[in-house]
């Protein structure tokens, strides 16, 4: 809600005209600095002496009349006119200066991600002038300091506490077309005087923003105020400083307070929106930041269209966006807890804002008339983006710098100095119109909407698969480079490596037992291994062995460090950027076949049904004696009865028959089975949605073909004991060490997404039972249907619950107090953590190690509760950014495979509808699109309607034959429809 500001009047009536005359000064200086045009010049000073013979002649009453408003309430904000210093008089006369503000260019929300159009959220301001003027008088020091805090200019009318002014945003480098646009409206609304106000008035007008009005402080001016004024607008006092557009950061101790007050977020589940850069305050994605909560008033309503709010959340990335840090003190149960600001859930708002009563209380339905939490960054706590981006140069004429625009629209544009450019850019810019560069902000003042950086490399041709996965890799700061010498000194320098025989003595020598590995045919870095055979009494000992990498990665080594500093290996599509070298990735650690290896084992005696009778847990040293892939081991399980021959599989041991090792494979197959029933009946819920996987020309890396990963049972039998293996770690190192222990977490789904896809899936006709993961996974496997599009309805849901969920996160047991937050949402388990891959992450190096000391066959820990509090969150921050990465490269050799091979045919779902687009799954290809209608080619009309709530979409399609009528098509997604 808009308050005016009331000028609290202490000066005399004779002393009036003398001390305000020059508040307009700079004002009017400024003014007409900025329009140069006679005519223009001669009406503003004609209308300034206007003013300046009508105020003189009644200050006495003005004075009066505001003193006597300045009493109806605390409503209202205030301001004195010995609190404001000469800077800010001429702030607040900047701010009734007629000006545009597109900031579609500057947008740093998820918005684009969405797949929405820019044209659809842009927010222009427009300011009009009525009436130019503003309090001065100059105060004290401490004054000064304290009320420069009082006006801050932002760019989205982002509201501050009662007391501060209105803050407004102007945007840098405005086109001359708009320029000339301005000054009509400038003139026409100067023309438009009104005589029965106390006080000039800025109007502010804005699509979005629940700010209509904002008034000025009033004012007086002279005819020496203005001749003076005429002489100085060539000087700096006359140009003016420039506005600030973000708000200073708060100070530490005064964060600490207001997080003490309850005045600042502290709790990180909190679903507040960022509205727009201003709100955002310089923050990029993943920063952890501080945010305040605006007040009611200046709340978003949100649209009662479950449809639309649905949609758009389907439509953003699930790495997270800015997050809250969320402050504890002793008594409460984390220790520096970071999570998720719901910045993707917002549902369209109104242009109206709440006048009367709480925001809660309002007529009509909750669903119709909910209010969406605004909010603003107040400080940066840890800045977890790169600063890094990649993206293209723009030459500017007559400027010692030149324009930065990243790829990424979330980051803002960038000025970099000419001298970083290429040399010849400045006389060929044309040249580096498609090159991608690297740019790293190196600082963003808070009176500019531009970032300023530098440049760090030149990339090359935009399109081209290095130079972009270049970009890729850096923006999301993967550490590619070699490993030093310091690094590889760290391992064993005597090659072949063999084990050492003291070595041997210490550990279970299972070198004998038929032992075999199951990985993706193109794996080499081999991390587990599987054993099983049937004991006498019908059970049967099942062995899951793992790479003992802890035992070549010594702790506190040089080789550790960076270890814990990449915290995982990072899988693109045509390679792989390990976290440790290759020398113990493909080697020394890699299960690899006929190979004597170091491994750390757990070892069950299990009944035919998967019950654990007895568990086992030791350093060990096997051999594998064949290395199978998932098409080997599910061609034995489809045919158990065939007999398979040398040639069809991989070089295998002779000391086991290939009939020892089938069997095996079955027995394996029998009890997963069991253990996957019990999962799911328990409660387990799988949400795996479609993996697009490529085939590359071996020599120039190019896509030649791309298809949807199958997930067999092979798949599903390596999945379900390495779980069971997890679990059986989870338990061991936390019975030993309740305080170090590091586990993996899943919090259930929020409750507000959750709503609203119930809702959705109502209105749909789709019976999904949302309350519990049970509920959820017997609905996408028993409630849709049995016909030819049952398994593609299947995946559209499954990605659209997905999006509900929440991500899981390694934490320190020690920095959670209640057991039940330790629990596993999507496994419905108590006690989960990571050990079964140490090749390809860190977290798991640290449990091999937690588990060697709890069983007395390795020392104990260096590290303490906050290290490795510390360290999960490392790990949780590169492993999202590791996933982020993996998805662009995925993206991008589509992309690539597209421009090479198509046009590509394939059915697709309809998976939502809205009025000028849609959402749909490509059958094919297993990717998601919205398509925009007025995109396609041969598109006569589009007719969109609602059938109650559901909506419905009819195209019109152009025939060639003019004779023939138009052909129509109706989308909608009543049980997810086919185009």
């Amino acid at each position: 809600m808009a308050f005016s500001p009331k000028v609290k009047r202490t000066t005399k009536h004779g002393d009036g005209a003398q001390n305000l005359l020059r508040s307009q000064k700079d004002a009017y200086a400024r003014l007409l600095n900025q329009h140069q045009n006679g005519k223009f010049r001669s009406y503003l000073q004609e209308l300034a002496t206007q003013q300046v013979e009508e105020s003189m002649s009644t200050s006495v009453s003005r004075s009066v009349n505001v003193v006597s408003r300045r009493k109806k309430g605390n409503s209202e904000s205030s301001y004195s006119v010995d609190s404001l210093s000469s800077q800010q008089s001429r702030q607040m006369a900047d701010a009734s200066i007629c000006s545009y503000t597109d900031k579609t260019s500057y947008q740093v929300t998820c918005t684009e991600d969405q797949g929405i159009k820019p044209g659809m959220l842009e927010k222009h301001a427009r300011m009009e002038l009525h009436k130019a003027a503003a309090p001065k008088k100059v105060p004290s020091k401490p004054q000064h300091k304290r009320n420069e805090k009082d006006i801050k200019i932002s760019s989205n009318l982002v509201g501050s506490e009662e007391g501060d002014s209105q803050q407004l945003s102007c945007s840098c480098g405005e086109e001359q077309a708009k320029d000339k646009s301005k000054k009509k409206r400038l003139k026409g609304n100067l023309a438009k005087k009104d005589e029965g106000e106390c006080g000039p008035e800025v109007d502010v007008i804005t699509g979005k923003s629940p700010n209509k009005n904002i008034k000025a402080p009033q004012t007086q001016a002279s005819k020496e105020s203005l001749l003076q004024n005429n002489k100085d607008k060539g000087t700096k006092s006359g140009r003016g400083s420039r506005k600030q557009l973000f708000e200073e950061y708060m100070r530490t101790e005064d964060v600490s307070a207001g997080l003490e007050r309850g005045e600042l977020i502290k709790d990180g589940s909190a679903d507040i929106f960022l509205d727009g850069i201003a709100a955002r305050n310089r923050a990029l994605n993943g920063d952890v930041v501080v945010v305040k909560v605006l007040p009611p008033e200046q709340w978003k309503e949100v649209s009662g269209d479950i449809n639309e709010r649905t949609l758009a959340n389907q439509m953003v990335p699930k790495a997270p966006d800015v997050i809250v840090e969320a402050r504890y003190n002793e008594d409460d149960e984390v220790i520096g807890k970071m999570k998720n600001v719901c910045l993707h859930d917002k549902a369209p708002v109104t242009t109206q804002s709440v006048k009367h009563g709480s925001a809660f209380n309002i007529s009509g339905s909750s669903s119709e008339r909910a209010m969406q939490r605004t909010g603003k960054v107040v400080i940066i706590f840890e800045q977890k983006h790169s600063r890094a981006a990649s993206g293209f140069l723009k030459f500017l004429p007559n400027k010692n710098f030149a324009m930065f625009s990243p790829v990424d629209h979330r980051i803002p544009r960038v000025n970099v100095p000419l001298v970083d450019c290429p040399a010849d850019f400045v006389s060929r810019p044309g040249d580096y119109e498609n090159v991608l560069f690297i740019c790293r902000i190196t600082h963003w003042p808070a009176d500019n909407n531009f970032a300023e950086g530098r440049l760090a490399k030149t990339l090359g041709q935009a399109g081209e698969i290095e130079p972009e996965t270049e970009g890729i890799m850096t923006e999301y700061d993967v550490d590619f480079s070699e490993f030093s010498e310091e690094v590889l000194n760290c391992l064993p320098q005597d090659l072949p490596w063999s084990i050492p025989a003291h070595e041997l003595s210490r550990r279970r020598d299972l070198r004998k037992e038929c032992v075999f590995t199951i990985d993706p045919a193109t794996a080499r870095d081999l991390d587990d291994a599987l054993s099983c055979k049937q004991l006498s009494d019908g059970n049967f000992e099942v062995g899951v062995h793992i790479a003992d990498v802890s035992y070549f990665v010594e702790e506190g080594s040089v080789l550790d460090q960076i270890a814990g500093k990449r915290a995982t290996s990072v899988y693109l599509v045509q390679k792989v950027i390990p976290m440790l070298p290759r020398l113990l990735c493909e080697e020394l650690c890699s299960l690899n076949p006929l190979t004597d290896r170091l491994t750390f084992s757990v070892i069950w005696k299990l009944s035919p049904e998967g019950k654990i009778l007895s568990e086992w847990f030791g350093r060990t040293v096997i051999c594998s004696c064949i290395k199978m892939s998932y098409d080997h081991a599910q061609s034995m399980i489809e045919a158990p009865d065939k007999h398979f021959s040398a040639e069809e599989l991989p070089p295998c041991s002779t000391n086991h028959r290939i009939h020892e090792i089938k069997e095996a494979i079955l027995n394996l197959h029998n009890i997963a089975k069991q253990l996957r029933a019990q999962r799911f009946e328990s409660g387990a819920l799988q949400l795996n949605q479609l993996k697009l996987s490529f085939s590359l020309d071996k020599e120039s890396s190019m896509p030649q073909g791309c298809y949807v990963y199958q997930y067999q049972d092979s798949n599903k039998l390596v999945e379900e004991f390495m779980l069971l293996a997890n679990m059986a770690a989870a338990h061991q190192i936390y019975r030993t060490y309740p305080e170090l222990a590091i586990l993996r977490r899943h919090p259930p789904p929020q409750s507000k997404m959750v709503d609203d896809l119930q809702e959705f899936c109502d209105q749909m006709g789709l019976d999904i039972d949302l309350n519990s993961s049970r509920g959820l996974h017997r609905s996408l496997n028993e409630n849709l249907g049995n016909d030819e599009y049952a398994a593609a309805r299947r995946e559209v849901l499954t990605h659209m619950c997905s999006r509900a969920m929440q991500m899981a996160s390694y934490f320190c047991t020690g920095a959670l107090k209640d057991e039940n937050s330790f629990h596993h949402y999507a496994l419905n388990v108590p006690l989960y953590t990571h050990f079964t891959s140490p090749i390809r992450r860190y977290v798991d190096v640290i449990v091999h190690r937690l588990l060697a000391a709890s069983l007395n066959c390795g020392p104990p820990l260096s590290l303490s509760l906050e290290e490795v509090h510390k360290l999960a969150s490392h790990c949780n921050d590169r492993k999202t950014a590791s996933k982020r990465v993996q998805e662009l490269s995925s993206e991008l050799f589509f992309a690539v495979f597209v421009k090479e091979c198509g046009p590509l045919d394939s059915e697709a779902m309809v998976m939502g509808v809205l009025d000028q687009s849609f959402d749909v799954l490509v059958l094919r290809y297993g990717v998601q699109k919205r398509i925009y209608c007025n995109s396609l080619e041969g598109l006569k009309a589009v007719h969109f309607r609602k059938v109650g709530k559901r909506p419905e979409m009819t195209l019109v399609w152009e025939q060639a034959d003019p004779s023939k009528e138009s052909t129509q098509q109706v989308y909608y997604p009543k049980q997810l429809s086919v185009c």
